[in-house]
């Protein structure tokens, strides 16, 4: 899902994910899961009342929010899963005085105000965006010129110039290769250490430079979108809200994250999708908030996206595309001096287009799809949610496209990696994701797990969808085959600040 701009899946902003690498604090970071139930901000001083067009009407699940009994400030908890069914969803909040100035990582209520924009110059990866058609055209009328000029020239003077090319090559040679020592040395003075994973990677594009494309991307979302915004008010919107404070309140230890306003827009929207812009604008579509069955997998998924800003996918990506792509250029260059007809060179520069996306482009975007997912599992651990839920929504999904008939595209023809496969890594990694939690003192975990009980009913599932494919192939006009997942834990005598919970 995530991604931010053109690093997601067609159709998508998994989108799209994608600022800044700080080093680690001293000894490690610190597990800050218990904290106070969050005070709800006051509207700051000079903010404009904004008026947003009534909702639609929503589709799916109703979304409720409700006081609960006092817990005198104790931790923030989430409940253990389970199947939402077709009731109301209830966000159960902590009650009291909300009278807290709005601190770091506090999130925001979002007011859409269309003001005159100031002229000012365009951000570098902006303009490198729109440079990037006029760099490939440059190549091709260059390549396209050298091999003209090399075939209008009289046999003696191509062989004048073979010779001096043969005199010179070790000029040649040491200039070549001292544009080579150069390129990697820019490789090697770029590189700079991904936040709360250390992994090593090229960053070229500096935060500054970043926000303000992120700005201008935020800017074409809202136009997008603008009358499919959900209210403030709207109860799915109060729980996505909440979902993403509790995150962000669990996991202030990470100055990365500390250092983020989370804004939250709720779009009226069937897409199964989520996104987070690199300034911390958070675009949550309903069709995602009708797919998940429990808060658990939501506040999994919403982590994930909140992971690709905190460790600047987006940065991360834009710059090996920059890199990569000067090579390209260099290649580009030479297929249209080389080929000796336009159809020929038209031909390998798709060649090669395609060999960059499929070999650097697409894994690469699926390694970084497969950090979100680890360290959105670790934000999920430290704010007490069920990360055993995390693999099950995928097992949900890939049952969903196997009951729909839905093709099965390779992994590698994929930005993301397939639903199996994300469930089969975060299987992986959950025991190390229930010893954070535990180290974070949060509640165990009672009844069966859900994984067990997903695997349990999936045979059942897929059994009653073919006996409905059957039935439906004699009779027309029947409705699709909806899948139901049942509850997979009970809640009674569940101390929580925080749950969800279908209603009668």
């Amino acid at each position: 899902m995530s991604a931010w701009a053109g690093l997601r899946r067609g159709g998508s902003a998994c989108p799209l994910s994608r600022l800044v690498s700080l080093a680690k604090p001293a000894g490690g970071y610190r597990h800050l899961c218990c904290l106070k139930p969050p005070a709800a901000s006051r509207p700051t001083t000079g903010s404009v009342p904004v008026s947003r067009n009534s909702p639609k009407k929503s589709q799916g699940r109703a979304w409720q929010v409700e006081k609960a009994p006092d817990s005198g400030g104790g931790p923030l908890v989430l409940p253990p899963p389970r199947r939402l069914g077709e009731g109301v969803l209830r966000a159960v909040v902590p009650p009291g005085p909300r009278a807290s100035r709005p601190r770091a990582g506090d999130v925001r209520a979002a007011c859409f105000v269309h003001t005159s924009s100031s002229l000012r110059a365009a951000p570098i990866p902006a303009l490198w965006i729109l440079l990037k058609p006029a760099q490939k055209l440059f190549a091709i009328i260059l390549g396209r010129s050298i091999r003209k000029w090399w075939k209008a020239l009289p046999p003696n003077k191509k062989e004048l110039f073979k010779e001096s090319v043969r005199k010179n090559k070790w000029r040649l040679l040491l200039g070549a290769c001292s544009l080579g020592a150069l390129y990697i040395m820019f490789y090697f003075t770029h590189l700079e250490e991904t936040p709360i994973t250390g992994r090593t990677r090229l960053l070229v594009f500096g935060k500054e430079e970043f926000q303000q494309l992120s700005q201008l991307e935020y800017n074409m979302w809202m136009e997008k979108f603008e009358n499919e915004m959900l209210p403030e008010t709207d109860t799915r919107y109060q729980v996505v809200k909440k979902v993403v404070y509790h995150l962000s309140e669990s996991n202030q230890d990470i100055p990365q994250l500390s250092e983020f306003k989370w804004v939250i827009h709720v779009v009226e929207e069937p897409g199964i999708n989520a996104f987070v812009l690199p300034n911390g604008e958070v675009f949550v579509f309903t069709g995602l908030l009708n797919a998940v069955s429990d808060v658990h997998q939501l506040s999994f998924i919403l982590g994930h996206e909140i992971a690709h800003a905190v460790l600047g996918h987006a940065a991360e990506k834009a710059s090996l595309v920059h890199f990569v792509d000067f090579l390209s250029l260099i290649f580009l260059t030479m297929i249209w001096a080389i080929c000796p007809r336009d159809s020929l060179a038209i031909l390998g520069q798709w060649i090669q287009s395609k060999m960059q996306e499929f070999i650097f482009d697409r894994p690469y975007s699926r390694t970084l799809e497969a950090e979100a997912d680890k360290v959105g599992l670790q934000l999920a651990a430290k704010a007490c949610v069920d990360v055993r839920a995390s693999s099950v929504f995928w097992q949900q999904m890939e049952l969903a496209e196997t009951i729909q008939g839905q093709p099965k595209l390779p992994e590698w023809l994929s930005t993301h990696p397939s639903h199996e496969n994300r469930a089969e890594h975060l299987d992986r990694l959950i025991p190390e994701a229930l010893k954070l939690r535990e180290s974070c003192k949060c509640p165990s975990l009672s009844g069966p797990d859900p994984r067990l009980i997903f695997r349990l009913n999936m045979q059942h599932l897929l059994k009653a969808s073919k006996d409905r494919e059957s039935q439906n192939a004699t009779e027309q006009g029947l409705p699709k085959v909806k899948v139901e997942f049942p509850p997979t834990q009970k809640m009674e005598n569940i101390p929580v600040a925080f749950a969800v919970k279908p209603t009668d």
